[in-house]
This record gives structure tokens, C-alpha cells and sequence, in this order.
């Protein structure tokens, strides 16, 4: 695979040549990113005359991405908001001598720490919840898919992810969660785990992959907006 950049409108894109046969223009988020992924041996004159011709598109795509709520970084502390399933809680700390546990009661996220547990620790323990919840909440979901489409998975790994929200590996039949799932709806969680199994059929992004898509999960775009809709972190996740 080779990478070169090219501007259009004075926007820079990013031109992946890769064993494919289709074009695929994406715009990431939070800053509207733009990379286009191309049969390695398609004209780079083409592929500039493609990308003007969305241009529009690619502008309104930006546009619609760097207006997108974003969550501060968090600190920590008592009454800062944190989401979990797409519903807004505020965290409570407790300072206890005992082992570090979260548990939701009503509108709050009650933190269990030692005193001398600073930032760090108390993210560490905040992130390893949602690590685990989002381990207990994708299992059922991958039983359920992976016998509605007709594939298996040989392993599920959960983590942080800076860049996209999951990932497949067809060849290793293998799929990627970030965690920062735990924190968006349900609904966009099992959207993430179609999305990713489905790629075990279709591994590219082409018009087989969006109409094996709308088969198995008709509302797939409403999903997907849905997800892009809610508070980023302030980290920078693409999807």
C-alpha cells in the first residue's frame, strides 16, 4: 500500500492505493479528515477528478463534523457528567480502603477509591468498568448476529481505540470494540457489531457491504448518525 496527498478546494485529501477495485471517499471526524482509498494502479489525475466532482459533499460532511458536540476532558470529580449507555450521570466519589469499584445509583456514578487516589488512578478504575460493561453487553449480541449472518468469530477484543470506533480482521476472523462504546446507546453498539461482522462476508466498504447492510439491519444509517451525533470525547474517534 502507498499514500500520497492531493488538495482540492484547498482541502488536503489523502490518497490510499490499495488491492481493491472500487474508490471509497471517507471524511473522519472531529476535524473532517479526508482520505480516499483507490486501486493501486488508478490514475492519480482520475482520482483528482473524483474528488472534485464530490467536493460539495466533502465540504458539508466537514461542516457537519466540526459542529459536533464534544465532551471536555474529564477530572474526576464529584458532579462531572459521564455517559454511559447514552444516558448522562454524575459522578460521585467515595473515599474508601477498600478495593475500586463504580456502580450506578438512579442519576449518579458512584466512584469507590482510597483517599490517595489522584486523576489517574481514578480513570484507570472508570475505564476498566466500562471495559467491562461493554464485555457483558456485546456478548448476547454477538451470539445473536453471528447466527443471523451466518458467520463466526474466532476472537473479540475490547479496547481503547483513538481512531475508530471497532475494526475486523477478516483473515484472522477477528473484531476490535473501542470501549467508548459502553458510553453511546445500545442500539449503536449492536450497529458497530453488524458493521463489523458483516465485513467477515464483504471486507471493503462497496455496494455489496451496504446491501448485505440493509438486509440484515434496514435502520443502519439512522444508527450510524445517531452515533455521530452524541458528545465526542475529547479524544479524536473516527468511524
Amino acid at each position: 500500500m502507498s499514500t500520497q496527498q492531493i488538495t482540492i478546494g484547498g482541502i488536503p485529501v489523502d490518497v490510499e492505493f490499495k488491492d481493491i477495485k472500487n474508490v471509497h471517499l471517507s471524511v473522519y471526524p472531529p476535524t473532517g479528515r479526508v482520505r480516499i482509498a483507490a486501486p493501486a494502479r488508478m490514475n492519480l489525475d482520475t482520482i483528482r477528478l473524483y474528488a472534485i466532482a464530490k467536493l460539495d459533499w466533502i465540504k458539508k460532511q466537514q461542516t457537519k463534523l466540526q459542529s459536533q458536540q464534544r465532551e471536555t476532558p474529564r477530572e474526576y470529580l464529584d458532579r462531572e457528567s459521564h455517559y454511559v449507555w447514552g444516558r448522562r450521570y454524575l459522578l460521585k466519589i467515595k473515599e474508601e480502603d477498600t478495593v475500586p469499584t463504580v456502580e450506578l445509583k438512579h442519576s449518579q456514578m458512584v466512584l469507590t477509591v482510597r483517599s490517595e487516589a489522584g486523576r489517574v488512578k481514578r480513570e484507570d478504575v472508570v475505564a476498566s468498568w466500562y471495559r467491562e460493561q461493554l464485555r457483558i453487553a456485546m456478548s448476547p449480541l454477538i451470539a445473536k448476529w453471528e447466527t443471523l449472518i451466518g458467520v463466526k468469530v474466532n476472537r473479540i477484543y475490547v479496547q481503547r481505540m483513538k481512531t475508530k470506533w471497532g475494526s475486523c480482521n477478516p483473515h484472522s476472523r477477528s473484531i476490535r470494540l473501542n470501549s467508548e462504546l459502553a458510553k453511546k446507546s445500545s442500539e449503536c453498539l449492536e450497529y458497530v457489531i453488524v458493521h463489523e461482522l458483516v465485513h467477515l462476508l464483504e471486507p471493503t466498504h462497496n455496494n455489496r457491504f451496504v446491501s448485505l447492510m440493509d438486509g440484515f439491519l434496514p435502520q443502519w444509517r439512522h444508527l450510524r448518525d445517531e452515533l455521530n451525533r452524541m458528545p465526542l470525547s475529547h479524544q479524536d474517534w473516527e468511524y
